[in-house]
């Protein structure tokens, strides 16, 4: 239970009473408990976005798309008080300055408080992609199955980070306390509890679950981790270790990926590869099914 507050404490708003002292211990297990916050965040954009959807609705017009994308993306940000987003913003501003100084100015720009051209340029088409790919997800019926699996996903690529052998970028802060934290094996039932959850979410949505949703899904997941994994070596290498702020930016980075997979329209050959069916009904009425042209 102390390793659950103290997950919910650094990585939402929610006002939970974390432990009085934090260990290594504690904050390792908070960590492999990361993608359970991202599931809870997740249902609850995910409500919003169904919420407007039908309030927002008229008979015999098309569902509005754009409005509960917005909606959803904004009540993450607002609920981890934009935590990942200034992670983000500090990343970028910290990676655009190493080219000028070098490692140890990159991580001096990034502990700084005032935001560089960056990181605002990061963090605007970080989420003006999320928006985009969320509002398509809703488009072809998968709005709420993207929302919970990239919210997982986003989070379980904290979890993943915080297993690995990467050092700390410099001695304090979040990146020293948590960095290698975490256990492999923790490591590994959380993404595999994050597969089978994106894969009940894909089976059971709320737009009607299929067998397509459900791999949809799981492969989205695998994906999301797999450029997670990749962009964490590249960061450290360039940086020398994890920080809070690798950990936010791997967070939005991570669910931008997701996000843009779970909206994609795929041919059908790709489908039925990953067993798939391509004429199931994971797109709106009216749309082509097998042997016809998308």
């Amino acid at each position: 239970m102390a390793a659950l507050r103290t997950a919910f404490t650094l990585l939402t708003v929610a006002p939970v009473r974390g432990p009085e002292r934090l260990d290594r211990r504690v904050a390792g297990r908070a960590m492999a408990l990361a993608p359970l916050v991202g599931l809870v965040l997740g249902l609850l954009a995910a409500l919003v976005v169904i919420g407007l959807r039908v309030s927002t609705g008229t008979p015999g017009s098309r569902t509005q798309t754009l409005l509960p994308a917005v909606a959803g993306i904004a009540l993450l940000a607002l609920a981890t008080r934009g935590l990942h987003l200034d992670g983000l913003a500090d990343l970028a501003d910290g990676l655009g300055a190493r080219h000028a100084g070098g490692r140890e100015r990159a991580l001096a720009v990034m502990r700084e408080p005032a935001v560089g051209a960056f990181g605002v340029v990061a963090v605007v088409f970080v989420v003006l992609l999320q928006v985009a790919a969320l509002s398509a997800a809703i488009t072809v019926h998968r709005g709420t199955v993207s929302m919970l699996v990239a919210a997982m996903t986003g989070r379980l690529a904290v979890t993943l980070a915080c297993a690995s052998a990467a050092p700390a970028a410099h001695p304090n802060g979040l990146g020293a306390l948590v960095a290698g934290s975490v256990r492999t094996r923790d490591a590994v039932v959380a993404f595999l509890g994050v597969c089978g959850l994106a894969a009940l979410a894909g089976r059971f949505d709320y737009d009607g679950g299929d067998l397509d949703r459900a791999v949809r899904g799981v492969v989205a997941v695998c994906i999301g981790t797999a450029v997670s994994i990749a962009l964490r070596h590249y960061v450290v290498r360039r940086l020398g270790g994890l920080t809070g702020d690798v950990l936010g930016g791997l967070v939005e980075l991570t669910t931008v990926v997701t996000l843009l997979f779970m909206a994609m329209t795929y041919p059908n050959w790709l489908l039925h590869l990953f067993g798939a069916d391509a004429g199931s009904s994971s797109g709106p009425p009216g749309w082509p099914g097998p042997g016809r042209p998308r």
